[in-house]
């Protein structure tokens, strides 16, 4: 029996921490942002779109509308211009606009600060509720975007019955300790976006390799 069989799922986590932990140090988000609002406002329009190309318009997206209150006066024709070059502008901008009148109207200009009250906001789904509840209020709550997808699954944390984000986030909350969530979202996204890559993993400069059971079987739904 080899050594990996012999861990259990708990103690096979512990081991890919303590690996990925070193590597990465204390991370956060790539995105840039200086308040939660701001966070939410670039998580959104993260979504099927690079951090780096996120970065590059919130720049003048927030000088021109820097907090809840300035963006809910906004229309989506007014935010447009400002994202056009990220991935679905046109709903995004949308979205955008609606979730700051709802802010505003709801929740006196302050972003929301429960699973249940941020997917409640227009573009707001269970991942980028996470990020912003991890992040910004440093609550235990684990994003589970397409990088940690998919080395949740090659790793064998989860069996390819747990085919949708939420079921992946449901097996890693049971392995991993709650004070370690905040930490291992970030080392499991940064693992999967630089080593365990979707095409062409970089197999040979991965300390992890006594733990994968191969490609990823199965497409999140």
């Amino acid at each position: 029996m080899t050594r990996k069989a012999r861990l259990s799922k708990k103690e096979r986590m512990s081991r890919v921490l303590q690996y990925l932990g070193p590597r990465f140090g204390v991370v956060e988000t790539e995105l840039q942002y200086e308040t939660p609002f701001q966070l939410l406002v670039a998580t959104v329009l993260s979504a099927q779109c690079t951090d780096k190309r996120v970065n590059s318009v919130t720049p003048a997206l927030f000088s021109a509308y820097p907090d809840a209150r300035a963006m809910a006066t906004a229309s989506e024709e007014d935010i447009f211009p400002y994202i056009s070059s990220v991935s679905y502008p046109n709903s995004k901008a949308r979205h955008l606009s609606l979730l700051s009148r709802m802010i505003m109207e709801e929740y006196d200009g302050n972003v929301p600060q429960t699973l249940e009250t941020l997917t409640r906001l227009p573009g707001v789904g269970r991942k980028t509720a996470n990020v912003v509840l991890a992040v910004a209020f440093g609550q235990v709550a684990l994003a589970v975007d397409t990088h940690v997808f998919r080395v949740a699954h090659r790793l064998g944390f989860v069996p390819a019955s747990a085919n949708t984000p939420y079921k992946v986030e449901l097996a890693l909350r049971q392995l991993i300790p709650d004070k370690d969530v905040a930490h291992a979202h970030f080392w499991l996204l940064l693992h999967g976006r630089y080593t365990c890559t979707s095409q062409r993993p970089k197999c040979t400069d991965c300390g992890l390799r006594e733990f994968c059971v191969g490609p990823l079987a199965v497409k999140a739904k």
